[in-house]
């Protein structure tokens, strides 16, 4: 990871560690260097937050100042910039969102011309050009100068390639959806709505600085209590750009982003559309998962943490679903990232196909609990590669046998090492946890 770009873009506070400057600056950088043999076309859209609007302008001046026109995408999901980008033939998309944060945050998602997270070496030449100001980039001047395009018409074809994609009718299904007061809130009751469903909306009305308060995958509390009082047969949280999904079955029970995986991976080998027999998921999956595919006849991959990671794997080896506990979830078929909402929708030809409820579906896997505990650190590596750590965690592995796991890792953005354990019981997590956090503790080296 680089200085300013991080797994999922460059994000920060809006105007403390992400400025107009910086905007500008990553447009300038992106509007030269795909406009030197042709006129760069670069697509732009964003989310519901107050600062998202001067990011917009931000990035479009720096992108026509270097000579390229910009598309305007406004409100949408981030995978809506990347099917755009792909399908229109942009050079490359950006996204204004800092997901899941709060609404003082925000952050710059690029996405290359396959629609995918943008490769880091480019990240590090626009990190360069952003602090040294090199290479010396030239404004266009004349006719050369890049001009802005409305093109809410992208976002209307994002949403009728939404619909075109289940082969049945939501008819009769009552489904609630937490739209996060986000990105989505400008797409999911269209595309629900035009297949049939009767749509019960929640946190769609975003006003800059409601966008994931109270509401959205991160708080799926809300959409429980609203499937159960409503009677509703289902339920799909995003977060707030929309690349996540949550669902919540009509029992009121969370249904993650593993739980998803196992649903409609299981569905996909039985209908021989899982390449290799195999899912893509991260380090951070619950062990219930693997032991559920192990019974399935499902292999999987772990990766990294991010849908970065996630997305090259499945690229490279040529799966065809994976994704992250979290929610972000990748269909390759139909999309190069993470889509909550057309994950909701492969969720719903399960359900409509198999004649089941979500509740039935998921009841498969038994989830294993999880404890995770976050322990700021004055050296990150030091305090991971410790000899007495490294033992203390050996013995946890030891004790914990096949029953169990524990995962230790640094965080990517934070002075934090992240200590997480999974057993059959919540004490048993919480005392394999608090034996490394203790033995950090007598090593010096926790701060507070």
């Amino acid at each position: 990871m680089g200085k300013y770009f991080g797994t999922d873009g460059f994000r920060g506070e809006a105007n403390v560690d992400l400025t107009v400057e910086h905007a500008y600056k990553v447009g300038r950088f992106l509007g030269w260097y795909y406009g030197r043999e042709h006129k760069a076309q670069i697509v732009i859209g964003k989310d519901t937050r107050r600062s998202s609007y001067m990011f917009e302008y931000s990035l479009a001046a720096g992108l026509t100042a270097s000579g390229a026109d910009a598309y305007l995408l406004h409100v949408t999901t981030t995978p809506s910039v990347s099917y755009v980008v792909r399908t229109e033939n942009f050079d490359c998309g950006i996204m204004i969102s800092a997901s899941h944060n709060p609404f003082y945050d925000n952050g710059i998602k690029i996405i290359n011309g396959n629609g995918q997270k943008m490769d880091a070496d480019v990240e590090a030449q626009i990190e360069r050009y952003i602090d040294d100001g090199e290479p010396a980039i030239p404004f266009a001047v004349g006719e050369d100068i890049g001009r802005t395009v409305d093109f809410s018409a992208g976002r209307n074809r994002y949403i009728g390639y939404l619909i075109s994609i289940p082969t049945r009718s939501f008819k009769n299904f009552r489904v609630g959806l937490d739209c996060a007061n986000g990105s989505a809130s400008s797409v999911a009751k269209s595309v629900f709505d035009a297949l049939g469903a009767k749509t019960y909306v929640i946190n769609s009305q975003p006003d800059g600085t409601n966008i994931n308060r109270n509401c959205g995958s991160t708080h799926i509390e809300v959409l429980q209590k609203y499937v159960k009082e409503n009677h509703l047969d289902v339920g799909f949280a995003y977060d707030g750009d929309a690349d996540r999904c949550i669902a919540v079955d009509g029992e009121g029970n969370v249904v993650d982003g593993d739980l998803i995986m196992y649903v409609c991976g299981k569905y996909m080998k039985e209908q021989g559309k899982l390449d290799n027999d195999t899912i893509v998921t991260t380090i951070m999956s619950n062990l219930g998962l693997y032991k559920a595919c192990d019974r399935a006849g499902i292999r999987y991959e772990k990766t990294a943490v991010g849908d970065k990671y996630v997305c090259e794997n499945m690229m490279a080896n040529g799966h065809s679903l994976g994704g992250e506990q979290s929610g972000h979830i990748i269909f390759s078929k139909h999309a190069t990232t993470g889509d909550g909402i057309l994950t909701s929708l492969m969720v719903m030809e399960v359900i409509i196909e198999k004649k089941q409820p979500l509740s039935v579906l998921a009841s498969e896997v038994y989830i294993y609990p999880q404890l995770l505990k976050n322990v700021r650190v004055a050296n990150k590596a030091q305090a991971r590669n410790n000899p007495a750590v490294q033992a203390a965690i050996a013995e946890v592995e030891s004790t914990l046998g096949d029953d169990g796991r524990i995962l230790v890792r640094e965080s990517g953005t934070e002075p934090v090492i992240r200590v997480m354990v999974e057993a059959r019981k919540d004490s048993v997590c919480r005392e394999m946890v608090d034996k490394v956090i203790t033995v950090m503790d007598q090593e010096g080296l926790i701060i507070d």
